[in-house]
């Protein structure tokens, strides 16, 4: 039996086949519109939304420390004692292990590689509830085990089951595999390859040895302030059971526990981004809807005679909403059906553009979630575009009969003005927010980081061998092999570094002057690596005072040392640095600064300079991956001849981490560059949406009011008067909509601080500039219909009826 609902969507099937083009338009506009914002959501619904792969992950939390009054940074991983004391005295906590990340030396038969690995504490596998594919998990009583990825498996094995028991090379060693992980199983990223568990016990533990992260598995009810307080409580208990000196005494004193959700901790950096990329796409979805109610609209009102003939007829009011809803409701399937088509031909490119550190893309897709939210997208967009023109067109007016669709000339249309207005507000914020972030981009890329990014080449390799343990021999391959690379076509200059900038960051520790070695709570805490050959002038560090280090000053036992500017001035505030003497903490030879060099920023453009000290290969054990850069103008392209010079001095060594600074620079910004982009593009179309409306709405009044404006051309109206006369009603709605917009902009913005380098999120040029624009393309738009109006001829015009 046929329903009403039936009969109404067949007829509305119907009349929409008959408008073919008012049709595509409709689909088209909100078609795309879904279908951005389907993809968007694919994104977040694989990235943030779906559950982490660990049993009960909603019990997982990240721990680490804070200093308040201290010169440590404003967070930073914990020691080894936090670790044993939380695991053996805390009662709101199941489990708690350390965890880590870094490259090191794979070997199977002829294959080497430096591949991402982590040496977690033992109870790593237990705290996150994850059980192996193959094998079994590591105990306490273990020692040199290694656990495979289910990829190092499948690539390196070839899902060979019997390679359970096997001895490999790994980092420096021989390990034995004890288990392999199922396909799910990642931490702390998806780039971890394999871990080697570590046993961490009370004894021998060194205490203020920070650099370990925990994560730790609560117990079911546990609140984040009450795990906070036992935590402090169980730190200040420490310097008692471990010792250490008076500095560590005061650092405790002042540590405040850091816990948060272990998703936020690993989401948490890609997550404002890609919240704010959903609430762009949304308002592009709003500013469509505004756009295809505004066609319903002139639809409505030009069928205002059909409709009051029904209504006379007995038709009741709810009769004709239902039926104009009906044409609605067909549109928006077709949209769907559009959107979910458009989401599956972008999102992969999405995912290949996207920045590689937003993690688990390689599960994003077209899923049930993303047909889902498709639907409800679409449900919400029916309603929104038809409710609003059905009601206004069904209403009783018996005028309708008398003049059909000649009334709508005589009156205001608030309604569709009002759509005009909340389309040019929407887009007003988006290009607000779109400005910012290019000013930021800007901003970043004029960032002097202290050294040049253009024509420099780096890469790292890992030689071994007996011939290497000893500091004076390890030194004399890395200076001989800098003589080589030196020798290479097009090289200019060539360096090593411990860490370089952009790609690792440094370690720390505290420095001691001779004025402060007595004072048991002094001693600096500065950053630290070691450089050798010329290092300095390849990557464009200005020299400030004194010389570089020598080329002996690497082989004997006499430790000269270059200081950054920072790290001179907090050592000796005001005073000239050269020729004095310290001491690293935990060493025990004295050190002279023989030079100063500028700051760099190590770890991105958007942070502040670390005081760094320069030591030379002399005051520090091996290195077994050290870094080499290159000043060439061949730096694009040097990369094969640099490997088989490898080749030759160190057959065994993988050569990996093998970038352009240039590329490195890039990368840095790569996720401001691409939420940039994307909000510029979705900008770009919230802009051409609000345009379209914005004509749509002085081309239907021109349209509507032919014969008037014939009637006044009769009467002597010159053109460029009756021109004037509709740009002025646009330009009277844009700019409305320009003053709302910037009143939401305000609200809004702060939302974007997080993102934002440099530039305040209220910034006046920025809120200036889009508002300019915003007014000059509206201008534009209303300017090719009054362009229309002023050719009406007025014979013609007093003809139409």
């Amino acid at each position: 039996m046929e329903t009403d609902w039936t009969r109404d969507l067949r007829h509305a099937l119907r009349s929409l086949g008959r408008s073919r083009g008012f049709t595509a338009v409709v689909v088209g506009t909100l078609g795309l519109a879904i279908g951005v914002n389907a993809g968007i959501f694919s994104v977040i619904d694989a990235v943030l939304l779906n559950p982490l792969p660990w049993a009960e992950a909603d019990r997982l939390v990240y721990i680490a420390a804070s200093a308040p009054g201290s010169d440590f940074p404003e967070e930073f991983p914990v020691a080894a004692e936090f670790l044993v004391q939380y695991r053996e005295q805390s009662q709101l906590l199941e489990s708690v292990a350390s965890f880590n990340s870094f490259t090191s030396t794979l070997r199977v038969e002829d294959r080497i590689e430096r591949i991402r690995m982590s040496a977690p504490s033992t109870e790593i596998f237990e705290t996150l509830g994850a059980l192996p594919l193959l094998g079994r998990l590591p105990t306490p009583e273990d020692e040199r085990v290694v656990v495979l990825s289910h990829t190092l498996w499948t690539t390196w094995f070839g899902s060979d089951p019997e390679v359970i028991g096997r001895t490999y090379y790994v980092s420096g060693g021989d390990l034995q595999v004890i288990g392999v992980m199922g396909p799910d199983f990642w931490f702390p990223n998806r780039q971890t390859l394999l871990w080697m568990p570590q046993v961490v016990r009370p004894e021998g533990i060194e205490p203020g040895r920070f650099g370990q992260p925990l994560v730790a598995r609560t117990a079911p009810g546990v609140t984040p302030e009450a795990l906070i307080a036992e935590l402090g409580t169980l730190a200040q208990r420490l310097p008692d059971r471990f010792g250490g000196d008076a500095e560590y005494a005061r650092l405790i004193e002042r540590h405040r526990p850091v816990v948060r959700a272990l998703g936020k901790e690993l989401l948490g950096a890609v997550s404002a981004s890609l919240w704010v990329m959903l609430g762009s796409v949304g308002i592009v979805l709003l500013i469509a809807c505004a756009n295809v109610a505004n066609l319903l609209m002139v639809r409505g009102e030009r069928r205002r005679r059909d409709l009051a003939v029904r209504r006379a007829l007995g038709a009741g009011r709810g009769r004709l909403i239902r039926a104009q809803m009906a044409e609605a409701v067909v549109l928006a399937a077709l949209a769907g059906v559009a959107a979910v088509a458009f989401a599956w031909a972008t999102v992969p490119l999405f995912v290949r553009l996207a920045p590689p550190e937003i993690p688990r893309l390689d599960e994003v897709g077209v899923t049930a979630a993303t047909l889902l939210f498709t639907f409800g997208a679409s449900v919400l967009a029916a309603l929104v575009c038809g409710l609003g023109p059905a009601v206004r067109s069904s209403s009783g007016d018996p005028q309708g009969l008398r003049d059909g669709g000649r009334g709508a000339t005589r009156r205001r249309h608030w309604g569709r003005n009002g759509l005009v207005v909340a389309q040019t507000a929407l887009a007003l914020v988006l290009l607000i927010g779109s400005g910012l972030l290019v000013r930021s981009f800007f901003q970043l890329r004029n960032v002097d980081p202290g050294y040049d990014i253009e024509d420099v080449f780096t890469f790292q390799i890992a030689p071994e061998g007996a011939h290497l343990r000893d500091i004076e021999s390890y030194a004399r391959f890395h200076l001989d092999f800098m003589d080589r690379l030196a020798a290479l076509p097009g090289v200019e200059r060539v360096g090593i570094v411990e860490n370089v900038p952009l790609n690792e960051g440094v370690s720390s520790t505290r420095f001691r002057t001779e004025e402060t070695v007595a004072d048991q709570g002094g001693g600096a805490l500065l950053s630290f690596t070691w450089v050798a050959g010329d290092y300095f002038a390849t990557m464009g560090i200005d020299l400030l005072q004194g010389r570089s280090l020598s080329r002996e000053e690497h082989l004997d036992d006499r430790v000269s040392v270059v200081l950054s500017h920072a790290a001179a001035y907090q050592l000796w505030p005001g005073e000239d640095p050269i020729g004095r003497r310290i001491k690293a903490e935990e060493g025990d030879k004295w050190m002279t600064v023989v030079g100063l060099v500028e700051d760099v920023l190590q770890d991105d453009f958007r942070g502040a300079p670390e005081p760094l000290v320069y030591l030379p290969l002399s005051a520090i054990r091996p290195i077994s991956s050290p870094a080499y850069v290159l000043k060439t103008p061949r730096a694009r392209e040097i990369a094969p001849e640099v490997l088989a010079l490898v080749r030759e001095v160190a057959p065994t060594a993988p050569m990996y981490r093998i970038f352009t600074l240039e590329d490195l620079a890039a990368d840095s910004m790569v996720r401001l560059s691409f939420t940039m982009l994307t909000l510029g593009v979705v900008s770009a179309l919230a802009l051409l949406l609000g345009a379209v409306g914005l004509y749509g709405l002085l081309a239907s009044v021109v349209a509507e009011r032919t014969q008037e404006i014939g009637v006044r051309m009769a009467l002597g109206a010159q053109a460029a008067r009756v021109r004037r006369m509709v740009v002025g009603q646009g330009a009277r709605v844009v700019v409305l909509g320009v003053a709302v917009g910037a009143g939401v902009a305000v609200a809004a913005m702060p939302a974007l601080q997080s993102l934002l380098f440099g530039v305040d999120p209220l910034d006046a040029w920025s809120f200036a500039g889009m508002s300019l624009a915003m007014v000059l393309v509206g201008m534009l738009a209303a300017y090719v219909p009054a362009r229309r109006a002023s050719r009406v001829n007025p014979i013609e015009a007093l003809r139409m009826e």
